[in-house]
């Protein structure tokens, strides 16, 4: 059983990359928000989720283990696949899933491909009294802190719902935010975090 591999990222998909260790290619699936952390053509470390089926053996990576912590949590839920839980990843952070979830927030999850409207019921009502219990892990990643206060939770969903990537748009919205400061509204936000990803 594979847990981790340490090696150079050869190559990056929108949903997978390849992490050459020892001259030894392995195939990595991996939501959208570890892939953005890797480091391309340099060495870097994941933790790996081994899932061994009748036909293959597929390897999951993470950036982090609460991201592995909550793909492991998803896939108890009935009706939920691995490619549909790296989906949930992608669109929502560890500490995005938690607060999604308390809050009841059906929407919140329907964002992510694969998952309708009864998925995100059973869901909720399987995940609420679990996961408070579960970590935050570091956000989006370390130099990328969840939106603070509701105008920024805002421009946020504005920005994602315009096609940006989370990841992008949270990243341009927190250079926007430390900018601009708390007391900064949301047309500002959103007017100022589209000119940043224009560049």
């Amino acid at each position: 059983m594979i847990a981790k591999l340490t090696g150079r990222i050869e190559a990056q998909e929108a949903d997978r990359c390849v992490v050459d260790v020892g001259g030894v290619g392995y195939l990595v699936h991996a939501s959208t928000r570890t892939l953005a952390a890797l480091p391309s053509g340099t060495a870097a470390s994941l933790l790996i989720e081994t899932h061994v089926r009748e036909d293959a053996i597929v390897l999951y990576g993470f950036s982090d283990s609460a991201e592995r912590d909550w793909f492991r949590l998803l896939t108890t839920v009935q009706g939920v696949g691995a490619k549909v839980a790296l989906n949930i990843l992608s669109a929502l952070s560890p500490r995005d899933l938690i607060a999604t979830i308390q809050a009841g927030d059906r929407g919140g999850l329907t964002r992510a491909p694969g998952v309708g409207a009864k998925l995100a019921v059973r869901l909720l009502t399987e995940l609420r009294e679990k996961a408070g219990a579960m970590p935050v892990g570091i956000g989006p990643s370390p130099a990328m802190p969840a939106p603070n206060g509701r105008a920024e939770a805002d421009a946020l969903s504005a920005l994602v719902n315009l096609g940006y990537r989370r990841a992008e748009a949270q990243a341009a919205l927190a250079r926007v935010a430390e900018r601009l400061g708390d007391e900064a509204g949301l047309d500002a936000l959103i007017r100022d975090s589209l000119k940043d990803l224009a560049r």
